[in-house]
């Protein structure tokens, strides 16, 4: 049988990742690990890390730099719409999540960047966002549809693991007491 600890901290900050509990049968949210890239009295915005999608860059951006560039889903939210992170201080307009990545800014400057092959540096794009109402996204932390944790910038801009090894890697990390949520099967009746 599986025991969940209570999450400790039900009021989350901006670059604080969300991860669904092991359970959580939901297209867009099971087993996924969600960077919260805001969080106030009006509701909460983030981004699925891991739900990369099997889609050519080129069919959603005609001229973008980089033709092979991978794009996540990011929510089930407005889904016509490209968000992105990176990490670099100098793209005009975008804001520091946490250290070494930061949320849009100007496209343009986003493709300059590329074009200017600057050593170290890293983008991830995104269709769609994760939105919570005012005050939902506590509750559901309450009920413990999420544990909230830290990751590394490193693994924020990692595009390149599988969807669900981001989830459990960063469930693992939480401490031992983990371990059991992060080895436990998709459906609990295999338990």
């Amino acid at each position: 049988m599986i025991r969940f600890t209570p999450t400790e901290n039900s009021n989350p900050k901006v670059g604080d990742i969300l991860l669904s509990e092991p359970f959580l049968n939901d297209p867009f949210f099971g087993r996924k690990a969600i960077l919260l890239c805001e969080n106030n009295e009006d509701g909460s915005f983030g981004l699925v890390l891991n739900n990369i999608i099997d889609v050519d860059v080129e069919e959603i951006l005609k001229d973008f730099p980089d033709k092979s560039a991978r794009i996540s889903l990011g929510g089930p939210v407005n889904r016509s719409n490209m968000f992105f992170i990176h990490n670099s201080e100098t793209i005009e307009g975008s804001n520091k999540i946490v250290e070494g990545v930061y949320l849009g800014g100007d496209f343009e400057s986003l493709k300059e960047t590329i074009c200017s092959n600057i050593k170290g540096f890293k983008y991830r794009l995104f269709i769609g966002y994760s939105g919570w109402s005012e005050g939902q996204l506590h509750e559901e932390i309450k009920t413990r549809s999420w544990f909230v944790t830290k990751a590394s910038s490193e693994l924020i801009m990692n595009s390149s693991d599988e969807n669900e090894k981001v989830w459990k890697t960063l469930i693992k990390k939480m401490g031992d007491g983990y371990n059991h949520i992060a080895d436990a099967p998709v459906d609990p009746t295999l338990n």
